[in-house]
């Protein structure tokens, strides 16, 4: 199974970083490094990070945000500093599906380049949060799993496995928060990147604060709905990558890892 990358963006999470390490190092069968990525130096997450580091912990790295500050800085840094190979985007509120991340990495070892952790698939699920964000949420997903044949009913979460060298290939335009997931997806699927899903349940904060801004990131993310009707103009390395991964480079089928189901798109 493929080394992992793990990239933790954090705004004062130190009510929460104790215990997502202890949730990713009990959950993940897989060898990983997490890299956490801050703004600012008085983070609250710092010290709790360098104390578990301090204690011997190998695991685990803690990188200074070098783009500016904000959650896209904050992933693209993260991006920077990883090796090639899989890169897991994991947020530090607990809200994510950690049990999930080998399957993740199982479809990526097989030649995906993008595999999403999907709320909206059969046997995924959603608990709490903001009505209206998740309505909004939902719609975007199924629609355009419905609509535009992506592979993935869900492709705002930040819950995803990316390969980094697709990843590196795109010129990121996002510059307001979390449409960065969005962008991603979109991108992969227009450049005719292999993407799969695994359903997993998302879980709203119990500690900290919230940094999502649905109203201000609102025509952003509709910039990149709307972004993934244009034309495919598949890429060379996503032929390349899929081959080496054992898939045929004319196939057309998204491989889920829910009972063993498959769903076959059209190009």
């Amino acid at each position: 199974m493929s080394h992992l990358s793990i990239v933790i963006p954090v705004y004062n999470e130190g009510a929460n970083f104790g215990k997502l390490w202890k949730e990713l190092t009990h959950s993940l069968r897989a060898d990983f490094v997490a890299y956490v990525v801050y703004d600012f130096d008085e983070d609250n997450t710092v010290p709790v990070v360098r104390e578990i580091i301090g204690g011997g912990e190998v695991r685990l790295r803690a990188v200074k945000n070098q783009r500016g500050r904000g959650v896209v800085a904050a992933i693209m840094t993260g991006f920077d500093v990883v090796p090639d190979g899989p890169i897991l985007v994991v947020m530090a509120d607990l809200s994510d599906d950690l049990e999930q991340v080998d399957r993740m990495l199982a479809l990526y070892s097989q030649g995906y380049h993008l595999v999403a952790g999907s709320r909206y698939m059969r046997g995924g699920r959603l608990i709490g949060g903001p009505f209206f964000k998740q309505l909004l949420s939902r719609l975007a997903g199924t629609s355009l799993f419905w609509l535009r044949g992506l592979p993935t009913h869900d492709a705002t979460n930040a819950f995803k496995i990316y390969d980094r060298a697709m990843v590196r290939s795109f010129v990121v335009q996002s510059r307001g928060g979390f449409e960065l997931n969005l962008e991603l997806t979109v991108k992969a699927f227009l450049a005719g990147y292999r993407i799969a899903e695994v359903p997993s349940t998302w879980r709203d904060r119990t500690e900290g604060q919230s940094r999502f801004r649905l109203w201000k990131w609102l025509p952003l993310y509709l910039h990149w709905y709307f972004h993934a009707f244009r034309r495919k103009v598949p890429a060379l390395s996503a032929v390349v990558r899929s081959n080496e991964g054992g898939i045929s480079e004319t196939e057309a089928t998204s491989r889920t890892a829910h009972q063993g189901a498959e769903s076959r798109f059209g190009t």
